[in-house]
């Protein structure tokens, strides 16, 4: 998708993309930061948008890892599918069911979870919902990363993991925000 199509998504699909730009390079690395690549087999990525942070995932992750990418645009689905990486499993479903693709590719629990879903766009309930199935669905020593542009909704992570680490980075456009969380 090229950069004025994804422009043209996040103006019309703003509740759901949360943004009208990508992630740049620097948001996408701190995003992963945390995740210990020696042992990640299965990674999940909620709100992945157009794979910007999922192509980050596998160009580190291991030959025999798996990443389950959740996203609701079925245009920003079709992009994730043209990287064409047969690790890549691409959900065009609501990232409260987790659960279920996981048992789809056999795999009891996700190893780390990367999120960019908008909460502070989404029905409280729902954020909620989607921040529990991700706690109730990752691995002890676990990291769930979850980006943001604001800390309107830091209270869900602490509420759902307790300590919350919280780091700006101000190398994107616009400046935002990696809440670090460990199961």
């Amino acid at each position: 998708m090229s950069t004025f199509s994804f422009l043209l998504e996040g103006l019309k699909n703003i509740g759901t993309t949360g943004t009208i730009t990508r992630s740049g390079t620097a948001l996408c690395k701190a995003a992963i930061d945390r995740i210990d690549w020696t042992t990640a087999r299965t990674i999940v990525e909620l709100g992945a948008g157009d794979g910007v942070i999922t192509r980050h995932i596998l160009e580190r992750l291991h030959p025999e890892g798996r990443v389950i990418a959740f996203e609701v645009s079925e245009d920003l689905c079709d992009d994730m599918r043209a990287i064409g990486d047969p690790r890549l499993v691409v959900a065009q479903d609501s990232a409260e069911h987790i659960r279920a693709y996981l048992d789809r590719i056999g795999a009891d629990r996700a190893d780390h979870i990367v999120s960019a879903v908008p909460f502070a766009a989404l029905p409280r309930e729902l954020g909620e919902r989607i921040v529990t199935a991700a706690r109730d669905n990752l691995r002890p020593g676990g990291c769930y990363n979850q980006v943001h542009y604001s800390l309107k909704t830091k209270a869900y992570y602490e509420r759902a993991f307790g300590t919350v680490e919280a780091r700006r980075v101000y190398l994107n456009l616009p400046p935002a925000w990696v809440l670090y969380c460990r199961r």
